[in-house]
């Protein structure tokens, strides 16, 4: 049974500059499943009409994003919000390109937020304005289709659409988004203005969707909208990222547990500044390949469905059979899926050697078989694998630029930090930004 408290006496009114709002937090219950597995399960009762936490008073970015969000709502829309919902951006520290091969994933939610202030009208439009685009787009709900300009707009009609179809009465809405999570850079900006939107059409109109309804609408509308064929992990940890620790999840069961990530570390991310777009790109492409090597591979072998089914012996038994790129993107993601799992094995007994080493190896196989990585991505992998304190650095997200992030001892932050701004110019040509993050909660809201 999930508890809910009413926390609204600890909200800071006097930051919302008279606006009052309460925020519920849920309290998971902790299940044992078999092999000594800890498993969350949540169950949200119908009278709560979206998953609401507390937002968390240690981390000041969500805070200042959320009441930025209040103060643009007002400005653009002339009233109060009534409700303000806000979701993390994530890196993923091990398992990528197995989320959409129904493998595992290791990913945290972090300190930078997209927030959406909101409000219900009764005439069938979607009113949705982008402080980050300074874009004002005005949507007719029952002609609801992809624009080719203001594609990011996309993203909030295709949340809409799904709302809909998946029986929400939304009538029409005025929304205000607001966020510092850098866009393209592979800290899926994308799946928390999903998730945000997500949970602020839902509180407006009452719906009593599970946390995990709200997830696999919110990937619907990014592979069916926008087209971008993504796996869940994105919107998964950005609905239900936990402070400090990183979701250890099963992409193909759902089932997850929180792993905890050792407080004298801290995580650097940093944008390489090479921007890539998903749709219809070689993301796309690399999906499509590992299909084509579950077809394949099925043929010799007819109970696998997907790569997680297949073992390093199977791939190479078949070898000569398949085509030399599928065989290398398959033996990625066999190989990824496993360090996963070693990954979790090493945190939960503080190897941070071991993680780090896998960490690495998992850059390397992202490199030369799945062929995502760039010279951008390379030199910071390269660069903080020269520094001290250093425990391992990979890219992280779909490739293709975007971010690289480096775990490194707490005492050595400033120095590897300093390492990268200083080197990685000159390696490249291009300036670096490079963020100290923390490790926070998912997606909150906050209801007037």
């Amino acid at each position: 049974m999930v508890e809910y408290t009413d926390l609204s006496s600890n909200l800071l009114p006097q930051e919302t500059h008279g606006a009052t709002y309460r925020s519920l937090q849920f309290k998971p219950t902790l299940c044992k499943f078999p092999h000594n597995t800890n498993l969350i399960l949540l169950d949200v009762p119908s009278p709560v009409s979206a998953l609401t936490i507390t937002m968390p008073s240690n981390e000041q970015t969500r805070r200042d994003m959320v009441n930025k969000s209040v103060e643009l709502f007002r400005t653009a829309f002339g009233a109060e919000p009534a409700c303000i919902a806000s979701a993390p951006g994530r890196v993923n520290l091990i398992g990528e390109h197995t989320d959409y091969n129904n493998g595992y994933v290791l990913p945290a939610a972090i300190n930078r937020t997209i927030a959406v202030a909101a409000s219900s009208r009764s005439d069938g439009i979607l009113s949705v304005y982008s402080h980050n685009q300074d874009s004002l787009v005005h949507f007719a709900l029952d002609q609801l289709e992809p624009l080719k300009e203001d594609a990011w707009a996309n993203y909030i009609a295709g949340v809409a659409y799904f709302l809909r179809r998946a029986g929400l009465v939304l009538d029409g809405a005025n929304l205000c988004i607001v966020g510092d999570i850098p866009q393209a850079a592979g800290l899926s900006s994308s799946a928390a203005l999903e998730v945000a939107n997500a949970n602020a059409l839902s509180a407006l109109c009452g719906g009593r969707f599970s946390p995990l309804e709200l997830i696999k609408i919110c990937r619907q509308a990014e592979n069916d909208f926008v087209g971008v064929s993504c796996g869940i992990m994105d919107q998964f940890v950005a609905t239900l990222g936990k402070a400090h620790h990183a979701v250890f999840l099963d992409c193909h069961s759902l089932e997850y547990e929180y792993v905890a990530l050792p407080k004298d570390t801290r995580l650097l991310v940093c944008d390489t500044g090479v921007k890539r777009e998903l749709t219809n790109t070689e993301y796309n492409r690399r999906r499509q390949e590992c299909f084509f090597a579950v077809k394949q591979l099925s043929s010799h072998f007819p109970m696998i469905t997907s790569l997680r089914n297949v073992s390093l012996q199977q791939l190479e038994e078949t070898k000569p059979t398949l085509d030399p790129v599928i065989w290398r993107r398959a033996r990625h993601v066999i190989g990824e899926n496993q360090r996963v799992l070693d990954s979790v094995a090493a945190l939960k007994v503080g190897n941070l050697i071991e993680f780090g080493k896998l960490m690495y190896e998992s850059h390397l196989s992202l490199k030369l078989d799945f062929e995502v990585s760039c010279p951008e991505l390379d030199a910071v992998v390269d660069i903080c694998a020269e520094g001290d304190g250093v425990y391992g650095a990979r890219m992280t997200g779909a490739g293709f630029g975007g971010a690289a992030i480096c775990l490194v001892d707490e005492r050595n932050v400033d120095e590897v930090k300093a390492r990268l701004e200083r080197e990685y110019p000159h390696m490249t040509g291009r300036t670096p930004t490079v963020h100290v993050c923390s490790i926070e909660d998912g997606a909150t809201i906050l209801m007037a």
